[in-house]
């Protein structure tokens, strides 16, 4: 165990895929000199030379489908977004290649690229650099979607992501880039599954990347009210692992989805629609959900915190769910 940060646990996970595999690379914007945008990479280029870290011009759209270019060559790119709105401007080679290359070609050509950015609300940068739109790409047949949340999903998930055959994309919250904690650098991450972070009773607090913190205080509040509350970390966004949720849900009865993203046409709905179309009768109540304000997000601190899912939102949540309200 060493106490460290979600950003160097990330940087770990950086060094070692790099020293692992001469095939790996990291491309984006100031990714070398700078150290990264939020200095994730700091370091890397002294340590790797500029062949393996390499600064990209201010295009999405072009260094995107260069690393899609160097995936179907035979390297394995690791491709920077600063953060997830500026890869609204690479939808057109994310979508219509990367994802749909294997299938256009019966299966001849593969695109093994991962695809990292920063995504999220909470640190005041308002509405054009706060949004939450994993659940977007969660819709996309052909990309993996990863969420890590702890320090050890930061380190470790980079590395299996890389040994795909098919696109992964890599979602970091970007408020929990200074987390820290202890780092248990003997456990081996898997992509494959979500994982229980908190054992409960009562009902499943279902919660991925920067939610999954407010689910852990807000599951420690209700403890202190008598209510046993599961903390289900979904980590993988596409394809979610249906039977970890399932099973979560018919121990406790009950569901409630917290998730950054907005309500309408969100992660949220898809998860609870999938728990009414296979476990409807084991509830015991129906499934709900918090999610951000149907609103761009706001600059002002007090209103951005309104406007995301937040700890007491989160209880009274799950009070109501128990008919405790």
């Amino acid at each position: 165990m060493s106490r460290t940060t979600y950003r160097e646990a990330l940087r770990q996970g950086l060094r070692e895929a790099l020293a692992r595999d001469p095939r790996v690379f990291l491309m984006g914007e100031d990714v070398g000199r700078y150290g990264g945008t939020y200095a994730v990479s700091k370091g890397l280029l002294e340590e790797f030379g500029e062949q393996r870290i390499r600064d990209t011009p201010l295009s999405e759209l072009a260094f995107v489908a260069a690393g899609i270019g160097a995936a179907l060559g035979g390297l394995r790119p690791i491709v920077e977004v600063m953060t997830v709105n500026f890869s609204l401007l690479a939808l057109d080679p994310l979508m219509n290649t990367a994802a749909t290359l294997r299938h256009m070609s019966g299966g001849q050509f593969s695109v093994p690229l991962v695809v990292r950015m920063a995504t999220g609300a909470g640190r005041q940068l308002a509405a054009q650099h706060s949004h939450s739109l994993e659940g977007w790409y969660a819709h996309i047949p052909g990309l993996k979607i990863l969420a890590p949340a702890t320090l050890e999903d930061a380190r470790g998930m980079l590395w299996p992501a890389l040994q795909d055959p098919d696109p992964v994309l890599l979602f970091e919250h970007g408020a929990l880039y200074n987390l820290e904690g202890e780092l248990d650098e003997r456990e081996v991450v898997d992509i494959h599954s979500a994982r229980v972070r908190r054992a409960g009773k009562d009902l499943t607090l279902i919660a991925y990347g920067g939610t999954l913190g407010k689910a852990l205080s807000a599951a420690e509040q209700l403890a202190g009210e008598g209510i046993s509350a599961e903390v289900l970390d979904l980590r993988l966004l596409r394809p979610l692992d249906d039977a970890t949720i399932l099973a979560s849900v018919r121990r406790t009865r009950r569901a409630l989805v917290v998730d950054e993203g907005w309500r309408s046409g969100s992660l949220s709905a898809e998860i609870i629609a999938r728990i009414v179309e296979q476990a409807f009768y084991d509830l015991d109540a129906p499934p709900a959900r918090v999610c951000s304000l149907e609103v761009p997000i706001p600059y002002a601190k007090h209103l951005e915190e309104a406007a995301l899912p937040q700890v007491p939102g989160i209880v009274a949540a799950a009070r109501e769910l128990l008919g405790r309200a």
